[in-house]
């Protein structure tokens, strides 16, 4: 390993790039760098006659793994603390290669219990029937001498082996993803009857006994679109080893060595790659050149028509706190968004930025995005209703007690009392007031500056107060009605008179 490294430095390998290549940690090639072939020699001598941290317990493990040959290294590890609580400190690399070490000293092969599997050469698919999908990611060397890990997705045909590639710099998403379908399929010029995948949690949520749960995005883009999804068992990657030699190939053919500039520079670098190599040389295994065969293929796959914003608005419920929850964290929305159980906003993603938006399309809030799990990613500004600034409610509200002269003052004592209820106080006003005449309501605000209780809502109930005590005085006066005569006073008119023996004779 020394002399590899050796020879990768002086062909012009930077550490990070050797480290790549040989699979060791930089510091180790770092290490070796350092030294010339006789140190190095010197330094095997040293580490192999090293005294073993472990010999004193040398015994208990060959005992153990004669008893329990199928036991790993770090089963073994816990076992040695639980019997020797002074165990000494090491790494637990240490004890892996303590144990590796009696295992081939004492012939003691770790038991495999996994029966080999039986597998079938299946016939060629049709044209236009099949293709298989799947992700990739590969640490790259980077111009500044650090290493940038990208990520990729694969999709290959079938039948033609037609292969498609897309590179990015950050993990795939259920969005990300789509976007390479519609790569993809502009590129094969069409859509296959079936595309195979993994049971990637990007597309799919859960598996039960068959019934598929997807991502809603995936769920959603899929009914949109020609192709039938099949999934794989969990733990089965043979079921599409087509895209899984795929995979290596880029990782082995086109990734090694190469140097990362930029996210464009290495999709342009992939294509023409894909056209000269991937896609434009014999395939070994059918014996002729994937793009030759595209060519008749492309005729059987369905058409494709690019797809404008597919999934540019997503529906979410709002919860009742007022944010709704993407990737296992919460997003706030402006207070009073939640209007019952049924209330729902729209998502969309672009650009790193998350953008919510009401039922009627008008924007409600942006967040930056969060690749954490589990953060509420919060807008102080959402706290209160803020559609209205102070300046513009202050003056509303101040044309509505124009004619109240004790107003300013109170407005300013309030301020200074409740200055972070100002807002809710200033709101009650001006929808309360409109309906107290203004008196009343002067009445209300001096005995509020007496009595220090400067509250809008007290304000508004002492003033409702007056204007009720007079709406009652009013009731209960007795209007004075005027009695006019109708007779007149210049009738002429005389009584009649009884004589005096009348009355004497009743006597």
């Amino acid at each position: 390993m020394w002399y590899k490294v050796k020879e990768l430095h002086s062909q012009g390998l930077n550490k990070s790039q050797i480290s790549v290549e040989l699979s060791l940690d930089r510091s180790t090639v770092r290490k070796y760098l350092s030294m010339d072939e006789q140190s190095f020699l010197n330094w095997i001598s040293v580490v192999q006659h090293r005294p073993k941290k472990l010999k004193e317990y040398r015994k208990f493990v060959k005992t153990t793994l004669d008893s329990h040959p199928y036991l790993s290294a770090s089963q073994v590890e816990d076992w040695l603390k639980e019997h020797y609580p002074d165990l000494p400190v090491v790494h637990s690399k240490t004890v892996y290669n303590f144990v590796e070490q009696i295992r081939k000293e004492f012939d003691i092969p770790k038991v495999r219990s996994k029966s080999f599997r039986q597998y079938e050469k299946l016939p060629e698919t049709a044209y236009g029937d099949q293709a298989q999908a799947d992700f990739g990611s590969f640490h790259m060397a980077s111009e500044n001498g650090s290493r940038c890990k990208v990520y990729f997705f694969v999709m290959i045909l079938s039948r033609s082996r037609q292969k498609f590639v897309s590179f990015q710099t950050k993990p795939f998403t259920s969005q990300s993803t789509i976007e390479a379908h519609n790569q993809a399929f502009e590129y094969f010029e069409g859509q296959p009857d079936k595309i195979l995948y993994d049971q990637d949690r990007v597309l799919m949520v859960d598996e039960n006994l068959g019934d598929l749960i997807l991502t809603r995005e995936f769920q959603k883009y899929s009914s949109e679109m020609t192709f039938t999804h099949v999934f794989c068992r969990k733990a089965d990657p043979e079921s599409k080893g087509k895209v899984e030699n795929v995979v290596g190939f880029v990782k082995k053919n086109f990734l090694r060595g190469r140097t990362y500039t930029n996210e464009k520079a290495l999709n342009e670098s992939v294509h023409e790659w894909l056209k000269r190599t991937g896609n434009g040389k014999m395939h070994a295994g059918i014996q002729k050149i994937p793009y030759q065969e595209w060519l008749i293929e492309r005729e059987h796959l369905h058409p494709y028509y690019k797809q404008e914003n597919v999934v540019s608005l997503l529906p979410y419920k709002v919860r009742k706190d007022n944010t709704i929850s993407y990737k296992s964290n919460f997003y706030t929305l402006p207070l009073n968004t939640y209007q019952g159980a049924n209330t729902t906003v729209f998502l969309k993603i672009e650009d790193e930025k998350l953008y919510l938006f009401a039922s009627d399309k008008n924007l409600l809030t942006t967040h930056n995005l969060c690749n954490e799990r589990g953060q509420t990613i919060r807008n102080t500004d959402h706290r209160r209703d803020k559609s209205q600034s102070m300046e513009t409610l202050k003056t509303q509200v101040g044309e509505l007690f124009i004619n109240v002269p004790s107003y300013p003052l109170f407005i300013e004592q309030l301020s200074v009392h409740k200055q972070r209820y100002l807002r809710d106080n200033l709101l009650l006003l001006k929808n309360k007031s409109v309906e107290i005449e203004p008196s009343f309501l002067e009445q209300a605000v001096l005995f509020c500056i007496e009595s220090s209780m400067f509250n809008a809502n007290t304000l508004i109930l002492t003033a409702l107060h007056y204007q009720k005590e007079s709406q009652v005085i009013k009731s209960t006066v007795v209007p004075q009605v005027e009695i006019k005569s109708s007779l007149s006073t210049h009738v002429n008119y005389e009584p009649h008179t009884s004589k005096i023996n009348t009355y004497q004779k009743l006597m």
